[in-house]
């Protein structure tokens, strides 16, 4: 397919509101593409190059990209900015130069005549410029994009300026583009794929399987050492009471760990570590691989757990914030002696060669005790099961005292399995209740901030959060959140969110209110607050629980922790704050009875 033919389909995407449009517009392509160009196509819709896992990135930031349209386009750098100060979208200034194009450039004389783009060519020269890399890099990557943007027609130039600074602007991610692939594949049967895409993380590589080998191709995805798998996900419960009602009275009982999520993939004498959001994290933790490698027996095997920080002179656990300083590009060694790390394993997903994750819980937490040697810095997560809500009150109570955050219920049903990628009640967590109708924390995503006032005058002093609601794919404003900031956090976090500011509002970003600055959502805040109420002004559970009304939380507070493990999608949902109200109304109608 040719790039101008995908353009129409993205100019048609990005106008239309509509998941069930969407849909459709995308099931067009994918009967229009053929073979490997499908799993192109997946990456390029996605504003990607390759699956998250294998972390590639173009590497070129606003600023370099807008020195290539300056050239491509013969406009001076300075008006090239003040059209993106208007215009606050790289892809339409892109448009609007080359469509205002006057004259040639020196790049039109030296070029040559120019050639059309098709998806394969296109997907090959952004991978080419993420790839470039050394003394002179900069420069040679900013050529590159220059000669593909004055190779490409004003529309195209749109896209690929929007590719490269990783916002495609066309409200889509992995679930539409599912739909869209089941109404082409599958007869609109989703199963198959959400399979294969929750154990590869690759959909790109599903969508390529698909185009070339149909739904048999499809049935040999399979769990991977390398490859890895979607995350399973626990629903929250209210009280332990909860817990044994939707368990059939009987469950196993873990630590929750204040830690990062991470799964550890070994294959082939080698070690990888991916986290939560499958971003590779094993240059981070050298010394957690190093320790895994040593204290599993096993040829090939992929393990989950939780990495915690721990006090080298107690080995007693740490906050989930000290392990966040293991985050850095650079002096990572410093930081291992400063920051030691335990892995607590709580899981097996495959093991020399057998796929674990359709075994039950008991079979897998069996076999998982049956490959770690425990030392000081390889453990198992503390478990045990039980069939009354007292023994359930005594270990969660043993949780708090060891410094967990809670525990997680999960079921001993014979016929569950590990449920990659999917949330549900088959895991329940169960955290530390606060002082407050709120009995968890939110994980909520930052998609605006405020100015402040007096002593944060001219600084951003509180921030426009929201929660994703999967139905949608748009993140619900729920609450502005304003206090719990320490002056380090003030200083700090703005310098962190620059990355991801915006000029205007982002499209997937539902609000009513008009923030002072606009966030691109990527940044996941945990939030407390007093209870959740009906709100004119906010749009999470929009019309759900009152007529034109949505969801907030009343006394927002930043708890200080800002969840890196998760991506945005990962955020508190929509239909999870519609339960948690829910929940609220029943302990205090029960409270005035």
């Amino acid at each position: 397919m040719q790039f101008s033919e995908l353009c129409v389909a993205l100019d048609a995407l990005e106008t239309n509101p509509s998941r069930i449009e969407k849909t459709k517009i995308l099931s067009d392509v994918f009967r229009r593409v053929q073979g490997e160009e499908a799993g192109f196509t997946v990456y390029l819709l996605l504003g990607k190059l390759a699956p998250d896992y294998e972390g590639i990135e173009i590497g070129l930031g606003d600023k370099m990209i807008i020195k290539a349209l300056s050239t491509a386009s013969g406009a001076t750098r300075d008006s090239v900015e003040k059209l993106y100060e208007k215009l606050g979208d790289l892809g339409l200034v892109a448009k609007t130069l080359l469509e205002s194009k006057r004259g040639a450039t020196l790049l039109d004389y030296v070029g040559g005549q120019r050639n059309p783009l098709n998806i394969q060519d296109l997907h090959a020269e952004l991978l080419r410029i993420a790839r470039t890399s050394g003394e002179g890099s900069q420069e040679e990557k900013i050529g590159l994009l220059t000669r593909l943007l004055s190779n490409s027609t004003p529309n195209e130039a749109k896209y690929i300026a929007r590719m490269v600074s990783g916002d495609m602007r066309i409200g889509v991610a992995e679930p539409t583009i599912i739909d869209a692939l089941a109404s082409v594949y599958t007869q609109g049967d989703t199963s198959l794929i959400e399979r294969a895409f929750n154990v590869s993380s690759d959909l790109g590589y599903v969508a390529k399987t698909l185009a070339t080998g149909g739904v048999e191709g499809l049935r040999t995805i399979k769990v991977t050492p390398g490859r890895p798998l979607q995350p399973m996900l626990a629903e929250r419960a209210a009280s332990l009471e909860e817990i044994f009602e939707r368990m059939g009275g009987r469950a196993a009982l873990e630590y929750k760990y204040d830690g990062e999520r991470m799964q550890a993939h070994y294959y082939d004498s080698q070690i990888t570590l991916f986290s939560r959001r499958i971003e590779n994290i094993t240059h981070h933790y050298p010394d957690v691989a190093s320790n895994l490698q040593e204290g599993i027996n096993s040829k090939s095997y992929i393990v989950e757990g939780e990495i915690v920080a721990v006090d080298p002179e107690t080995g007693e656990m740490l906050p989930f914030q000290e392990l966040m300083h293991r985050r850095r590009k650079h002096g990572v060694k410093e930081a291992v002696k400063r920051y030691p790390a335990r892995v607590v394993l709580f899981d097996v997903l495959y093991v020399d060669g057998v796929d674990y994750t359709s075994k039950p819980y008991l079979e897998r937490r069996r076999k998982l005790e049956g490959i770690v040697k425990p030392s000081e810095f390889v453990v198992v997560s503390t478990a045990t099961v039980a069939d009354s809500v007292q023994r359930a009150q005594e270990f969660f109570d043993s949780a708090i005292d060891a410094g967990c955050e809670g525990i997680m219920a999960k079921t001993l049903d014979p016929s569950v399995g590990y449920q990659a990628g999917k949330r549900g009640y088959a895991w329940i967590k169960f955290k530390r209740e606060y002082k407050s109708e709120l009995t968890d924390t939110l994980d909520l995503v930052v998609v605006g901030g405020f100015y402040g006032k007096g002593r944060r005058a001219g600084k951003i002093g509180g921030y426009l959060m929201a929660a994703y609601n999967p139905s949608t794919d748009t993140y619900d404003t729920v609450c502005k959140v304003a206090t719990g900031f320490s002056d380090q956090d003030l200083a700090e976090i703005p310098k962190l969110l620059e990355a991801y500011r915006i000029p205007q509002r982002h499209p997937q970003v539902n609000t009513k209110i008009e923030a002072d600055i606009w966030y691109r959502p990527a940044v996941i805040f945990e939030i407390v607050g007093a209870e959740l109420t009906v709100s004119p002004m906010h749009t999470a559970a929009y019309s759900k629980v009152r007529e034109e009304k949505g969801l907030a939380v009343r006394f927002p507070r930043f708890t200080g922790n800002i969840r890196t493990d998760k991506s945005p999608t990962e955020a508190t949902s929509v239909d999870e704050l519609l339960e948690m109200y829910n929940s609220q109304l029943k302990r205090v109608e029960a409270d005035g009875a």
